[in-house]
């Protein structure tokens, strides 16, 4: 009797283990769902492209790129449009946000030479690139006619 209520114990403990890690794997896949993402060089090679092959956009969904700098004005001054439109489009895109001044190697790849640098990437087709700020409606525009315009 002692023993079977080991076993039972033990299998509940571990059940409770194993739904805790699931519930912890599922919470980390959705922590930047509706956040502007910041990534480096290797998030770069496994979520956007790969720089060592040919141009393939590896995304499940459109993103937008925003090449910045903290010290940079216009920068600062479209951040919190990024993040409204992060939370209204969550599962429509990603935005990710390149910071220039770490990940110099991604901002010569795109000629990151003035920014913010918008790149605007598409599931299929080509990518286009915005120089300089832009209001809400303006990136709003962007999302629905480049990003999402197979969509509707």
């Amino acid at each position: 009797m002692k023993n079977s209520i080991l076993k039972a114990t033990i299998i509940c403990f571990l059940f409770g283990i194993s739904s805790c890690v699931c519930a912890a794997n599922k919470d980390a896949k959705n922590e930047n769902e509706g956040k502007v993402i910041h990534i480096n060089y290797t998030d770069f090679n496994k979520k956007v492209a790969n720089v060592n092959s040919e141009w393939k956009y590896l995304g499940d969904k459109p993103c937008i790129l925003d090449f910045y700098a903290t010290w940079c004005g216009p920068c600062r001054m479209i951040s919190p449009f990024l993040d409204d439109l992060a939370k209204e489009y969550k599962d429509q895109i990603y935005i990710y946000k390149i910071d220039v001044d770490k990940e110099r190697e991604l901002g010569r790849m795109f000629g990151a030479t003035s920014i913010p640098l918008l790149v605007f990437i598409p599931q299929d087709g080509q990518a286009q690139m915005s120089r300089g700020a832009m209001s809400k409606n303006e990136l709003k525009n962007a999302i629905e006619t480049v990003l999402l315009k197979n969509k509707k």
